[in-house]
């Protein structure tokens, strides 16, 4: 249900009518999925969908500590290189077959192999992942990896059903079969994605609905207006603008946390034609396109001063912030004198992608009016945002505002976006010694000593700029009153576990 008025809303209510029952939830979303393969999705907004759908080995609590969910428990050898995981007994996948230690070990082998797999790159300490018994994983590593429990407690530690996903090929993602309190039942695509309870869960007795419905819907205004006519019960990534007016509002439950990652713009800088500009060729520009940009009016004028203003993957205060680099303030005419130095006749026409949100369009507006006073011309192309990022993929791009919902392990909010065979290193950004420092980060077990190999890579990404780092949001989540026992988690994941009402 799509809506955009108050009749579309009516139609739409008449339309869904017939689909929503009493027992069903209704979750907005800040936009539509891309593929239902983990193996495949890079969207945020996918990780709603998995949380119902797909079990984890490994998960986390609302402290981001690591847990285990179809794992039991876990054990590595004193070198580091092999990990044996004790699976849960008596879980099956939504098609009826067992999963087991051998049904684990052939998602991982797809995960690391799929020519189209996303997590080929998270997964890559792994040279083999084998049944060492009915419920025991055992991997064995190439080199020491203390990032691996992280990566197995997101999209490459999802467990699907290797029989269906064997049988699909390149079509999985249309109709996934996976190992989650809920199975998949329809999706229409741009208009929701529907699941219904497994009876067989394992967990089930603490799973109380019949049906989960997903929604994408773009504005956030409507979202909320579909929050407070009962059309919808959550509403996720409410804007910061609307803060104000929940609070004040009796029907309705606000619910907020820091997320963990960062939002920026990601710029082309070796993938294709479109990287060859000053823009992507010459740091010089695009440091200067940083200094153009006020990222403190920008917080207020855009997100009611509700976020925290950044300049690196990690946002101020926390633990892996470097703060021999603080937040820079803006400075328009160093910005004219780095265009000069770069022998930049101005201005400087660039495109922006940017979502199709309202919020994002916003954003867009304010960095593209921002930066005009140093001498740039940026045109938005406004897309929805699956489309953004297969024209990233395709370098079908000069710069695009995007962010990272985040990771628990720094390695997963750096190395796949700056690392050379980073998964989602869509600008081909290149740099031997950023690789070798992510290298020995992700092999150093001692905190401090990887947060000092952290701060070398920042200090060349500071001169390099493939992204340009702004700010750190805040999780906003509107429910309508009446739904109890739900907890936000600084990944942004809904969980649904004894969530009732």
């Amino acid at each position: 249900m799509r809506i955009t008025t108050m009749m579309t809303t009516l139609l739409g209510t008449v339309a869904l009518g017939s689909m929503v029952a009493a027992a069903d939830l209704r979750i907005g979303l800040n936009e539509d999925p891309d593929s239902l393969d983990p193996a495949q999705s890079r969207t945020f907004v996918s990780s709603l969908v998995y949380e119902s759908l797909c079990d984890r080995l490994f998960n986390t609590n609302v402290d981001m500590e690591i847990i285990p969910e179809l794992a039991t428990d876990w054990s590595w050898s004193d070198d580091g290189l092999t990990l044996t995981i004790n699976l849960r007994e008596g879980v099956t996948h939504h098609d009826g077959t067992p999963f087991n230690a051998e049904s684990a070990a052939r998602v991982l082998d797809r995960n690391m192999t799929l020519p189209t797999s996303n997590r080929r790159a998270e997964l890559s300490s792994i040279a083999t992942a084998e049944a060492t018994g009915e419920h025991e994983l055992t991997l064995t590593l190439n080199a020491p990896d203390v990032t691996l429990l992280a990566q197995l407690a997101h999209h490459a530690g999802r467990m699907y059903s290797p029989d269906a996903a064997e049988a699909a090929g390149d079509r999985f993602g249309a109709s996934p079969v996976c190992t989650g309190a809920y199975a998949f039942v329809e999706r229409v695509e741009g208009d929701r994605i529907v699941l219904e309870k497994f009876a067989d869960y394992w967990d089930a007795d603490e799973y109380h609905y019949d049906r989960v419905i997903y929604q994408p819907i773009p504005d956030t205004t409507v979202r909320l207006a579909n929050v407070r006519s009962g059309d919808l019960d959550i509403s996720e990534r409410t804007a910061p603008s609307d803060v104000p007016g929940i609070r004040n509002d009796s029907r309705l439950q606000l619910f907020e946390v820091p997320n963990i990652g960062y939002q920026g713009i990601t710029i082309n800088v070796g993938n294709g034609p479109r990287s060859e500009g000053p823009l992507g060729s010459d740091p010089r520009v695009r440091q200067a396109l940083s200094l153009s940009i006020d990222r403190e009016a920008l917080n207020q004028v855009v997100f009611e001063g509700e976020y925290v203003v950044g300049n690196q993957w990690a946002a101020p205060g926390t633990t892996w912030y470097d703060e021999t680099d603080p937040v820079p303030a803006r400075d328009v005419e160093r910005a004219r004198e780095l265009l000069a130095e770069a022998g930049v006749e101005t201005p400087l026409r660039i495109e922006m992608q940017t979502g199709n949100s309202p919020v994002a369009m916003q954003q867009g507006q304010v960095v593209q009016a921002m930066a005009a006073e140093a001498g740039f011309e940026i045109t938005l192309r406004v897309t929805e945002f699956a489309t953004l990022l297969s024209e990233n993929v395709r370098g079908n791009f000069d710069m695009s505002a995007q962010g990272w919902s985040g990771r628990i392990d720094p390695d997963a909010n750096i190395a796949p976006f700056v690392g050379s065979d980073g998964a989602n290193n869509d600008q081909h950004y290149r740099n031997e010694e950023i690789d070798a420092l992510l290298a020995q980060a992700r092999a150093e077990p001692d905190p401090e000593a990887r947060k000092a190999l952290y701060d070398q890579t920042r200090a060349i990404l500071k001169d390099d700029l493939p992204i340009i780092y702004l700010y750190h949001i805040k999780y906003f989540y509107t429910l309508r009153n009446g739904i109890e026992g739900f907890e936000p988690y600084a990944d942004g994941i809904i969980r649904l576990r004894g969530v009732s009402g």
